[in-house]
């Protein structure tokens, strides 16, 4: 079976599940935007601001409106999806100036950025590029604890923002001096001598001829895995003007009387870090994409290769069962995230339709990180499915042998992009304890029973994981309640190993949770039967990942636990024959790839992009 033989509903039902609910004109134009940049000249180009900005704007250019920018989540997600299998960083200098820059004007100022028009149309058009200062790179977990300030002058109605000590320079991608940037800071405002919170500030970095007065930004920061302009930011008094306080609602009268609907400083900072949100519902898509992609290209080069192994010389790479678990577990992993976007979107458009409320009271309590608090389920997915993708792209790089590790094909930089992301963006680990800390502090669940479905069934996984996690939370919460609650560090501090484990099974249930979900909203029978025992190869294959604990709780028994590879077999043998349309539909435009290892000739593909040199007698 392969694309062109399904009906027209069918791939048009396939295409949403890998893309989500945009028109086929959308995809068309992103298509067009993101090939133009493709070649062996592309990753020297976008080292240019100039060239940048001009990509920025492609991108720019097939979506609303900035005042709509947020309008259609799907777009978004998709328009980064396609990005990052294109360029990682091109994607995270997209993420950075539509959904952390344009995105916080577009949700946080109280007049939908009509004074902020300017700089919002200079954002989208690719004319400035936008950044986003929060992390204070001289101390931990700084998001709760930003030390830059912005007083507010009353004498001429300006705020003045300040570094206060070298420890509290900004870190981001702010070095690209040749061309104008907009950030979004976020600074503790400061009225009349009192702390009022941290809000977010639109301050202009650099113009046409380069650094604004009072900006000062150090030598680059190198970062091999996900190379882009990171530099160090400090500020000197920078005057910024009273339309660019994103106050989302609070306000100063002109006697200097401060309110604010978010109460409390810790429910400001919810609220002003809710653009989040966005980012990390659209990581799951992006995570989803590079996965989907590495895993085609896997799956591509063992059908090719032929190894000259004395058990079977001659065979291909696919036909030994060792390849098979790892490159199809890649490939079904991969069509997990798939279905995890998917929710992630739909969590993501729920919250943009609800009403920003106060955050006193209901929301879980800031621990190691605000995120969590933020949003758990959007911060658990980012987590999980970032670390997923990381483990599916070198598992795939590892699969490749030397091919594997060419930057031509992009897996090391699909693998470094989401390796990084374990930290960026809201660091993995520290939601995963804040998630697992919550759970147990909420309380004993009530035990499931794991499942009665077959292990080769797609409804397996979801609830034994899900079982799995009520036990781990009785556990957790069992050892909590032999600690003194007065003394929270001396409880927690031995009990985070358990939290972060509890946290990162909650996140990976939310994921499995997506995938029969998904199955079971497809219509067409036949493409229902060739994903299902893709689904359910991820049940097993995450089942396997997870054996240690699952045993040590008791939630699977030692002769689950040995049966699994025999299971994981039978799935790789029910998905082979669905292979030629899974990699046809899951792979990306090779004018948007270039990478041989998606050639159908690989080694040809390979020396194509290779020029010779012959030595010769003189």
């Amino acid at each position: 079976m392969s694309l062109a033989s399904l009906p027209v509903a069918t791939r048009d039902e396939l295409q949403r599940l890998l893309h989500g609910p945009c028109d086929s004109s959308f995809l068309s134009a992103l298509h067009k935007a993101l090939a133009a940049g493709c070649g062996p000249d592309a990753g020297e180009a976008a080292d240019s601001g100039r060239q940048l900005l001009h990509r920025l704007r492609l991108l720019g250019e097939t979506l609303p409106p900035a005042g709509r920018l947020l309008d259609d989540p799907a777009q978004v997600a998709a328009l980064h999806a396609w990005a990052a299998v294109a360029d990682p960083s091109l994607c995270l200098a997209a993420l950075v100036h539509h959904l952390l820059c344009l995105g916080s004007m577009a949700q946080l100022a109280d007049d939908k950025g009509e004074h902020l028009g300017r700089q919002m149309e200079a954002l989208r058009a690719g004319r400035a590029k936008g950044v986003y200062l929060i992390t204070e790179a001289g101390q931990a977990n700084s998001h709760l604890a930003t030390r830059t300030h912005a007083e507010l002058d009353r004498a001429t109605g300006e705020f003045v923002l300040h570094t206060p000590d070298p420890q509290a320079a900004k870190f981001g991608s702010a070095g690209t001096l040749d061309v104008p940037q907009t950030a979004v800071v976020l600074a503790r405002l400061v009225t009349d001598g009192t702390d009022r919170g941290v809000f977010a500030f639109v301050v202009e970095l650099t113009d046409d001829h380069g650094l604004l007065p009072g900006v000062e930004v150090s030598s680059p920061l190198g970062l091999g895995a996900l190379p882009l302009d990171y530099v160090l930011v400090r500020f000197h008094h920078v005057r910024v003007p009273y339309a660019h306080w994103l106050a989302d609602g609070a306000g100063i009268g002109d006697d200097g009387t401060f309110h604010d609907l978010a109460g409390a400083k810790e429910g400001r900072l919810q609220r002003t870090l809710r653009v989040g949100q966005g980012l990390w519902a659209t990581m799951p898509a992006v995570a989803a994409a590079t996965a989907r992609q590495s895993a085609v290209q896997a799956v591509n080069y063992a059908r090719q290769r032929r190894t000259q192994g004395r058990l079977a010389p001659g065979v291909p790479l696919l036909t030994y069962r060792t390849q098979q678990r790892a490159v199809l577990g890649a490939l079904a992993d991969a069509f997990a995230l798939t279905c995890a976007a998917d929710g992630a979107r739909t969590v993501w458009a729920e919250s943009l339709a609800a009403p920003a409320a106060r955050t006193d009271n209901g929301a879980d309590a800031m621990g190691f990180t605000p995120w969590a608090a933020v949003s758990r389920p959007l911060a658990a997915y980012k987590a999980a499915t970032v670390r997923l993708a990381a483990r599916i792209t070198a598992v795939c790089q590892s699969r490749c042998g030397f091919s594997g590790h060419l930057d031509v094909n992009g897996l090391a930089a699909y693998h470094g992009f989401h390796h990084t992301f374990d930290a960026a963006g809201g660091d993995s680990q520290l939601i995963f304890y804040d998630i697992g800390r919550s759970l147990a502090e909420e309380g004993e669940q009530a035990p499931e029973d794991a499942s009665s479905a077959p292990p080769v069934s797609p409804h397996w996984w979801p609830a034994i994981v899900r079982a799995h996690q009520d036990r781990l939370t009785r556990h957790l919460s069992e050892q909590l309640r032999t600690t003194d609650p007065s003394t929270p560090f001396d409880a927690w501090n031995p009990l985070l190993e358990d939290a972060g484990l509890l946290g990162e099974v909650y996140a990976d249930a939310l994921v499995a949770e997506n995938v029969p979900r998904t199955l079971d909203g497809i219509h067409d029978h036949e493409l229902a039967q060739a994903l299902r025992p893709l689904a359910a190869l991820h049940g097993v294959m995450a089942a396997r990942r997870w054996s240690g604990s699952l045993l040590a709780h008791g939630t699977l028994r030692p002769a689950d636990i040995r049966g699994l590879s025999v299971v994981a077999d039978e799935l790789c043998d029910a998905v082979v024959p669905h292979l030629p349309l899974l990699t046809e539909a899951f792979a990306h435009p090779d004018d948007v790839v270039c990478a041989p290892l998606a050639a159908p000739d690989y080694d040809t593909a390979l020396r194509a992009t290779l020029t010779w040199t012959r030595g010769g007698a003189e």
